[in-house]
């Protein structure tokens, strides 16, 4: 537990803190006055108004819309199911930037809308909520999806040989098992769209703004350390307490009815409903999810003068503008490296938080799990931020260092590979680390020769997921990514800050590499974790 306590504690625990300390106590005195000031201003209850509105319209939504599509995943059986499947992962992996650059190509400004209907969104509420169903989608398709495909038909089956219709049976037998799913996938997308930043930023404009955007403004643009700090605490407390509550649902999950294997609860639909309800499935996926991806990599290609490679040979040439200090392709080079350094440090100190937690049980371990999660809690861009007043003199003077970008970055990793890791390493038999040790193996060979074999692939899995978020970081990375050194979420955002046609179509080029190098991330991640064929759980 050392390493990743020490880990969180310098570079997590202690640049949040200073945030909050220079805030509220600018000269030595804490003024715990200004919490009941901020949050009594007109401003800041519109920002905190519409923060929880917009996440509970788009919780609704993101259920109304997945919850067939869960369905469909779970109980039918049909060519292509598995490349689908892994076609509505996609988004969620995708950096929030692009989801909204996606959508801003859809419904912004010459937009598909607008050119054939003259129908902008970008200006309303709806490019959000729309976008953060994309986003979410498969957060419902996996969790809800997950365990409905695993609900034995048979004791649904059994209700209705004793003359319950399929509408009562269906309501008393799976709803109440499936209720603790449902629950903790909206939670889940209660929370995303809570702390939503990249897509609020792109499309909400001066118009819109959540937590985390205002929190961005405020320290960015006003330079008002006391109202961000106070921002802070309370989006802490907020989404501690989602949390809190998502560990609560989790819990009853557990104790759903019992569960067989997925394959033999899937069949090919039957009846003129059931191919309708499949077709409506497909459908939403191909409007919702589909679409705004092919309308960004038309626009890529879309140039003034017909279609072509222009906007992507632009990226490795430096424009008038003086928005970069390199060509914007040099971006591509930049995530990559900075992915795979985050990826090595997410996987060493959540590699060992997990088998901490393996290893130990109590109030200890629980307080150190919840550490673990913090970050998912705290806003990202509060956390760059901190790292640019705190790790700036010795010995930890870091700010000149390429480094600080993966640090931020492997901070947001670490929960994932936490969360990939711990069930697998849970499973596996102490009796054979004991069977190791009688044999005189020492506690680093037994975990070598023992632990590792079984939980390798679970390993590669984290670490992919480790790679994709890292890839994807924005709310921290665009204050500590130096001018000549952008990731590509940075360069997206900036070339869609500067006016002009050029910038707007480099943006599209660029967010459409972004879109292919997750999408083969998530294709490799979905290989590993339905290959059968190693047998090693």
């Amino acid at each position: 537990m050392a390493l990743p306590v020490a880990f969180f504690g310098v570079f997590f625990a202690w640049p949040v803190v200073s945030i909050v300390d220079r805030g509220l106590r600018p000269d030595g005195a804490w003024r715990f006055g200004r919490i009941g000031e901020t949050l009594s201003r007109p401003d800041i209850l519109d920002v905190l108004g519409f923060t929880v509105w917009q996440a509970l319209a788009s919780t609704g939504l993101t259920l109304l819309v997945a919850l067939p599509g869960a369905y469909v995943f779970a109980r039918f059986d049909f060519p292509g199911k598995s490349v689908l499947r892994a076609v509505v992962t996609v988004p969620f992996v995708l950096p929030t930037v692009l989801v909204g650059t996606a959508f801003l190509a859809l419904v912004g400004r010459g937009g598909l809308t607008d050119e054939l209907w003259g129908l902008r969104l970008d200006t309303s509420v709806w490019a959000i909520l729309l976008a953060h169903v994309f986003f979410n989608y498969a957060v419902v398709v996996r969790t809800v999806g997950g365990l409905w495909s695993q609900l034995d038909p048979r004791q649904e089956e059994a209700a209705r040989v004793l003359g319950a219709s399929r509408w009562t049976a269906w309501r008393t037998v799976t709803l109440p098992a499936l209720v603790p799913a449902v629950a903790a996938a909206a939670l889940m997308v209660f929370l995303f769209t809570f702390t939503s930043f990249g897509v609020v930023q792109i499309l909400g404009g001066d118009a819109y703004s959540t937590l985390e955007a205002e929190i961005y403004r405020q320290t960015a643009r006003l330079l008002d350390l006391p109202t961000a700090a106070v921002l802070t605490l309370v989006q802490f407390a907020a989404v501690g307490a989602i949390l809190g509550v998502h560990a609560w649902t989790v819990r009853r999950r557990e104790t759903a009815l019992r569960l067989v294997a997925p394959e033999r609860t899937a069949r090919r639909p039957r009846g003129a409903g059931q191919w309708a309800l499949l077709g409506g499935v497909l459908l939403s996926v191909a409007l919702l999810i589909l679409l705004p991806l092919g309308v960004l990599v038309e626009r890529s290609f879309a140039g003034p003068h017909g279609y072509g490679l222009g906007y992507y040979r632009a990226l490795g040439s430096l424009d008038e503008s003086g928005t970069f200090l390199v060509p914007p392709l040099e971006a591509i080079g930049n995530s990559l490296r900075y992915a795979v350094a985050a990826t090595a440090i997410a996987v060493l100190i959540g590699g060992l938080a997990a088998a901490a937690l393996t290893r130990r049980a109590g109030r200890l371990t629980r307080g150190f799990d919840a550490l673990l999660m913090l970050p998912l809690g705290v806003s990202a861009v509060t956390v760059g931020f901190g790292f640019l007043i705190t790790l700036d003199e010795p010995p930890l003077d870091l700010r000149a260092v390429w480094i600080l970008v993966p640090l931020a970055q492997a901070l947001v990793g670490v929960p994932f590979v936490v969360r990939t890791m711990l069930p697998v390493l849970r499973a596996v038999d102490e009796r054979l680390r004991e069977a190791a040790a009688v044999l005189g193996a020492s506690p680093w060979r037994a975990w070598r020769e023992v632990d590792l074999p079984l939980v390798r692939r679970a390993l590669l899995i984290a670490a992919g997921f480790a790679f994709a978020v890292s890839l994807g970081e924005f709310g921290a990375t665009v204050f500590i990514a130096r001018p000549d050194s952008p990731t590509l979420p940075v360069a997206v955002a900036r070339l869609l800050g500067r006016p002009g046609e050029l910038n707007y179509g480099q943006a599209m080029a660029l967010s459409t590499i972004l879109m292919v190098v997750c999408a083969v991330s998530l294709l490799l991640l979905e290989r590993l974790r339905t290959d059968r064929t190693s047998g090693e759980f």
